[in-house]
């Protein structure tokens, strides 16, 4: 079988980039059995609910939902079960520190198969307060409407 190259996307969680200001991004390795990696190739994956928890000096990744392989038998895999994450220790302690400080977590950005290995991007984020979040849509919406005027003006 050929090695895959390249970065495949499978899931993206847009929704944290509009919860949380992210603070730090980390590439992480992630435990999976056969049958996850089989439905993840065919690209079916949710992380909006997910985050990462360390517990005893190990990353978990908790509330990540693959579905169920439909090809496969009694020893399919549970949606939502934990699943290890592969760090270093430097950085398990540092998010471990890091997320001890009020208004922090970790949350999966992405998954996708780097040259045919499974990852994670996972970021250090601090939650983002409701005026915070409308201020972001407002600046957004302005970058937006000034773009357009402008394309508007090029056209004349």
């Amino acid at each position: 079988m050929a090695k895959d190259n390249g970065r495949k996307v499978v899931a993206s969680n847009r929704k944290a980039r509009h919860d949380y200001v992210i603070e730090d991004v980390l590439e992480a390795g992630i435990v999976l059995s056969g049958t996850e990696v089989k439905a993840l190739r065919m690209g079916r994956a949710s992380l909006v609910d997910g985050y990462v928890d360390v517990d005893r000096g190990e990353a978990w990744l908790e509330n990540v939902h693959i579905p169920e392989y439909t090809e496969g038998t009694w020893n399919n895999h549970a949606p939502r079960r934990k699943r290890k994450l592969l760090l270093h220790k430097e950085e398990i302690l540092r998010l471990e520190a890091k997320t001890r400080e009020k208004g922090h977590t970790v949350v999966p950005l992405q998954l996708y198969f780097l040259d045919g290995r499974a990852k994670v991007e996972i970021a250090l984020a601090r939650g983002k307060k409701e005026y915070d979040k409308r201020q972001a849509l407002r600046e957004k919406q302005d970058n937006r409407e000034a773009l357009r005027a402008m394309r508007q003006r090029e056209m004349r």
